[in-house]
């Protein structure tokens, strides 16, 4: 059975020397797997520099839909980037976010809406110019709606407290459990839930709050996603921005 889909690459994993495995956010059946031929010539109908990490590729694939692994057929770029793998620092967060969404999402199947909000955020930071240094936060808190985890922000008040187990803003008490953040932390994560992309660059946050708020983010999730871990590419995106 052939397939046509768009893709997002979240990861790869050389499979043997002729092989590469090939994991996407697919449109049509979510998170999947595909196994191509490493090109040997220029004329292959895959070639391995499409992977990168949230490369967007329009590919044809055999094999059942539902099945673990699918031979990929072909692929080509559905949308050829302007200056994400070029710039480091651009670079750099997409090989964090790559790695973020491979571990977070898990879900198979087609889920219009979130495949849409990831395409778009590529998208625009690959044609953002500056002021995009809170993508990162910005991305991963609005990742979390599609995901069911967005914490409630409605009874947020100045001095309260963010649980991070519960997902909610409580005033000083006492506390259940270990995972509340203090006041100051707590209204930087507040501020954070409040931008947008286009409104992000109005915030400002110096290095060792943004340092600070990517690790808040990390360890919610890991409270909340079961076998979340702490990722590897996390201290190569804090080390970018020393």
């Amino acid at each position: 059975m052939q397939q046509k889909d768009l893709g997002i690459v979240l990861h790869t994993l050389k499979y043997n020397d002729t092989s590469l495995i090939i994991e996407m956010y697919t449109s049509h059946s979510g998170r999947s797997s595909y196994i191509a031929s490493i090109p040997r010539s220029r004329k292959s109908k895959v070639k391995t520099v499409l992977f990168q990490p949230l490369a967007l590729i329009e590919f044809e694939a055999s094999g059942n839909p539902k099945g673990n692994l699918r031979r990929l057929k072909e692929a080509k770029a559905h949308q050829t980037f302007a200056s994400l793998p070029y710039d480091p620092y651009k670079s750099t967060i997409a090989l964090f976010l790559a790695e973020f969404l491979y571990r977070a999402i898990r879900e198979e199947g087609e889920n219009t809406p979130l495949f849409h909000y990831l395409s778009h955020s590529i998208e625009w930071l690959d044609n953002c110019a500056a002021g995009f240094a809170n993508f990162h936060l910005v991305f991963l808190m609005r990742l979390s709606r599609f995901l069911g985890l967005y914490p409630n922000i409605e009874d947020y008040e100045e001095g309260y407290h963010f649980d991070l187990l519960n997902a909610v803003f409580v005033p000083q008490g006492n506390f259940a459990h270990s995972h509340y953040i203090n006041k100051e932390e707590s209204a930087q994560f507040y501020q954070l839930m409040r931008m947008n992309y286009d409104t992000m660059h109005l915030f400002k946050m110096n290095r060792q709050q943004r340092q600070r708020c990517l690790e808040l983010i990390n360890e919610y999730y890991r409270l909340h996603l079961p076998d979340f871990p702490i990722l590897k590419s996390l201290d190569v995106l804090k080390g970018l921005f020393d």
